[in-house]
């Protein structure tokens, strides 16, 4: 496990090292891919404008794919007690009106 609690995976220290070369000195994000030959999830830290490089896997095997990830939120933004709205506005359809489709 990283120091703070992340996992950092293959290419972590190469990627943080361009992160602060080009002048970002916050945390890169991580992206998780998947072997096609061995079926093995990892994930690689990375500036964004290197996530669409290819990644092997850390046994070595070239033929990976990125996976579409989902993020996690943590905290509320309008302080203890904040909600998300609920109902209200909004047209139907789809997404509740969001997209103009209802």
């Amino acid at each position: 496990m990283a120091p703070g609690g992340g996992r950092a995976g293959p290419g972590y220290d190469e990627a943080r090292q361009a992160t602060v070369a080009a002048g970002h000195n916050g945390p890169v994000p991580t992206y998780e891919f998947r072997c096609h030959e061995c079926a093995q999830t990892f994930d690689v830290q990375r500036p964004m404008s290197a996530s669409a490089d290819p990644a092997p896997c850390p046994d070595g095997h070239p033929n990976t794919v990125k996976l579409l990830s989902t993020i996690a939120l943590t905290g509320a933004a309008g302080g203890e007690g904040a909600r998300m709205p609920v109902g209200g506005g909004g047209g139907g359809g789809c997404c509740g009106g969001a997209c103009g489709c209802g």
